[in-house]
């Protein structure tokens, strides 16, 4: 899963944690840094695009539907880098909103989600949703 560190190069970050107002805007930025992190650990190219893909869609959803009836809140996204593999949570203290069908052009964003990673959990809370994304190593398999 990961390519060895050269010599002399610092160590990779094992754990990120960002936090940012739910509004589109501001996730691009969070995005970079989900992207720079992930690739610090080294990771091969595909398996380091569906990290930060999932993430993302994670994160939009979050800043779409949980603060849709209130007053904007918060995204934290954590991260981290384990022997097993790789975890990317994403949490929101907002409403959760169940999916509605739609004309076809939308809602699948966790569909998407859980094509993307080894394993995928959705914990829908009255303060809020949390979705955990993990990345297993080749060996954890």
């Amino acid at each position: 899963m990961t390519d060895p560190v050269p010599p002399g190069a610092p160590p990779s970050p094992a754990s990120f944690h960002r936090r940012t107002v739910a509004l589109a805007d501001r996730l691009p930025e969070l995005r970079e840094a989900l992207t720079e992190w992930v690739r610090a650990l080294g990771l091969g190219t595909e398996r380091a695009e569906d990290v930060v893909l999932a993430g993302y869609e994670a994160m939009a959803n979050s800043a779409e539907h949980a603060y849709r009836d209130q007053e904007t809140g918060y995204i934290d996204v954590r991260a981290e880098a384990l022997a097993g593999g790789l975890t990317v949570t994403v949490t929101d203290y907002g409403n959760w909103r169940a999916p509605v069908p739609t004309n076809g052009l939308r809602g699948r964003g966790l569909l998407l989600i859980d094509s993307l990673t080894d394993q995928c959990a959705q914990v829908h809370r009255d303060d809020g949703t949390t979705i955990t994304m993990t990345w297993l190593t080749d060996a954890a398999r």
